[in-house]
């Protein structure tokens, strides 16, 4: 108290804490408006752990993927970090997805509330700029040709879809001055902009308050100050989130594919899945009517929403009396949702291999491993079947020993000791792993 009354008397703070503290809420807290602050939280999350990844990665071809790796494998807490920033993303999609929700569930983007509804709508697409800038980052196969795809629908904009192309790429083809543009918007311009908005959105919000309940007679009960009770169920939401992110970020790992290489045309990306639904409804338009979903739609989009609260002439903020603009957005979720469950559907429906697998597999083939052993009816019969040998040695660490070193774990044997790096011992074992009765 003594060193808060010290540094009150020369930059006078109490203002500054019944500003932010002291402000009334209509009706009292809720647990229904916690998810503005739990999107600030996760913000903040996203920026610690960015400035942290910053300090390994290396935005260049050559050493892009390279520095991902090094993360994950060799620093401390390293993949627990990139796992918190992946993980961190997505859930913050959500939370601004449900804070929209929340904003156009109540009403709370009529009048005197326009403005701060437009910043809103701008703070998510900077959000979803941010996804996709840092999707190219790690600079392996999904991330560049998911990238690729993207640009390509942006050359599709009459008039300025060239221009508009040039400056992403930074020429005329995806490589080493687009990764460095990326990562700069991403680090240095997005965060400067998102702040800026943030700011401007709280500013807004101080000035004409908050909404609060959409029943007049709830409103009329009374209110309350911020603090305590809505801090506290802020700071309980806040806690919770994160240990989701951490758990995620602790059991989920989120494995890289292989480097980029853009000769391979025969790759099919996966964006995120808050970009799925857009993915899948492109599957269902081709021809003469692609532009319809590549930007007219979109940005049909954008300004519908941009512009709603002068869209939406009703005056009243109970659901029940805005019968129209609760269709119009149940449609609108239900679209996404369908979307995006077809999307899912699809995805699950085609095996995906492991690249480490898939590497592993290409060195059995390199060093002729199939003129000893047989895999499902196919090789030779000098050495073991190993058609099911996971079932039976499901250790990965007596696999990579015996690759190192065949005759010290099986004394007599015929197995030659091949040159293997330590990627290819690693990608080799994933192999013989994968050998099992029910893959």
């Amino acid at each position: 108290m003594r060193l808060y009354e010290w540094l009150d008397s020369r930059l006078r703070l109490k203002p500054i804490r019944e500003t932010l503290l002291d402000e009334p809420i209509p009706g009292g807290a809720s647990w229904i408006y916690v998810f503005g602050s739990a999107t600030l939280f996760l913000f903040g999350l996203q920026a610690i752990t960015g400035m942290f990844l910053a300090l390994y990665y290396a935005p260049t071809p050559d050493h892009a993927y390279d520095s991902i790796q090094f993360i994950e494998k060799e620093i401390t807490f390293g993949s627990f970090v990139r796992g918190l920033h992946h993980w961190g993303a997505s859930i913050m999609v959500v939370m601004i997805g449900l804070h929209m929700l929340q904003t156009f569930l109540y009403g709370a983007y009529k009048p005197p509330r326009e403005l701060m509804w437009m910043v809103g709508v701008i703070l998510l697409f900077i959000t979803l700029v941010f996804a996709f800038t840092g999707y190219l980052l790690p600079w392996d196969q999904n991330a560049y040709w998911a990238t690729q795809v993207g640009i390509n629908m942006v050359g599709g904009v009459p008039v300025v879809g060239d221009f508009l192309v040039r400056v992403l790429r930074g020429g005329e083809s995806l490589g080493a001055l687009t990764l460095s543009r990326f990562f700069a918007v991403h680090v240095l311009f997005l965060p400067a902009v998102l702040i800026a908005g943030i700011v401007l959105h709280l500013f807004i919000l101080r000035r004409v308050g908050p909404a609060g309940p959409w029943s007049d007679e709830r409103a009329k009960l009374g209110s309350e100050t911020f603090a305590p009770r809505q801090v506290y169920m802020d700071a309980v939401v806040m806690l919770a989130l994160f240990m989701v992110v951490a758990a995620l970020a602790l059991t989920v790992p989120f494995d890289l594919a292989d480097k980029a290489n853009p000769s391979d045309t025969t790759f099919v990306p996966v964006p995120e899945w808050y970009f799925l639904f857009y993915y899948q409804l492109l599957k269902y338009v081709h021809g003469p009517f692609e532009p319809l979903v590549t930007w007219i739609l979109p940005a049909a989009f954008i300004l519908v929403v941009f512009f709603w609260p002068f869209i939406d002439r009703n005056p009243a903020r109970n659901p029940a009396q805005r019968r129209t603009t609760m269709l119009a957005g149940s449609a609108f979720l239900m679209v996404v949702f369908g979307l995006l469950g077809l999307s899912l559907r699809d995805l699950y429906a085609v095996p995906r291999l492991d690249p480490s697998v898939a590497h592993g597999k290409a060195v059995y083939v390199q060093y002729g491993c199939a003129g000893c052993h047989v895999i499902h009816g196919e090789g030779g019969a000098v050495g073991p079947d190993l058609s099911y040998v996971a079932d039976a040695r499901p250790d990965r660490e007596w696999h990579y020993r015996h690759f190192q070193d065949p005759q010290a774990m099986v004394p007599g044997s015929i197995m030659p000791s091949f040159p293997l790096t330590e990627r290819e011992l690693h990608d080799l074992t994933s192999y013989m792993l994968s050998l099992t009765q029910g893959r």
